[in-house]
């Protein structure tokens, strides 16, 4: 029998809904605050923007922008594992980039962190930003957002809904919902076919649009997920 304490109702019903298909999470996932407690501080994310991201290329939905869509590594594992958990991953050779699995364990997808407003911690946010220029620029965009939470690729496969960390979700789903295309993802996965970016209509922490381009073909793209 296991010694773990039991979850809470809370924590429950969060992990039940981020059970659900990435790209009907997605939207209600805006709005909500992702929290993490560590040795530097407390910082706190509303979140604005996210994507999703789903699986392999014989899977029931097979995502040519994500990093499964090749199958299961090392590196995409936690892809693959219980919803609610964290799979961040190391790009251009500089930069961290957060995803927050969903799912049943098994079934690869997740949410990209692409986007947020700093509502706790600001301080700390800067001094890990310190090129933003203002408030809304510290998490406006994945790299951004996961350098201000302080969130690297030690932290993937850990529960986001545990300490350090901690997810709210929004009271309410958002009312002004914009999706389209996902941002820098190359080929057919960041095409009008796949409009699996989802952001808070006008919020000013949503990052800007850019389309991919041509990159090589190597393991860390694409570089979203």
């Amino acid at each position: 029998m296991s010694s773990s304490p039991p979850r809470s109702g809370h924590e429950h019903a969060v992990r039940q809904l981020l059970s659900g298909d990435a790209r009907h999470v997605a939207p209600l996932l805006l709005g909500a605050v992702l929290t993490h407690d560590s040795p530097e501080g407390t910082v706190s994310v509303r979140i604005t923007e996210v994507e999703a991201y789903m699986g392999p290329h014989d899977s029931q939905h097979p995502d040519p922008g994500s990093h499964t869509f090749r199958g299961q590594t090392g590196r995409n594992k936690p892809m693959f594992g219980p919803a609610g958990h964290l799979y961040v991953y190391f790009t251009y050779g500089m930069h961290y980039c957060a995803n927050i699995v969903c799912g049943p364990p098994g079934v690869a997808s997740a949410l990209l962190l692409r986007g947020g407003e700093i509502v706790a911690g600001e301080e700390l946010a800067r001094a890990r930003r310190p090129a933003s220029k203002s408030a809304k620029d510290l998490a406006s965009g994945p790299a951004r957002l996961a350098t201000a939470l302080g969130v690297t690729t030690a932290d993937s496969g850990r529960d986001a809904l545990s300490e350090p960390f901690r997810l709210e979700l929004p009271v309410a789903k958002a009312r002004d919902i914009s999706t389209g295309p996902r941002v820098g993802v190359s080929g057919a996965g960041g095409s009008h076919a796949y409009p699996w970016r989802y952001w808070l209509t006008g919020d000013p922490t949503v990052s800007r649009y850019k389309a991919a381009k041509a990159r090589p073909d190597r393991e860390d793209w694409p570089p979203s997920a």
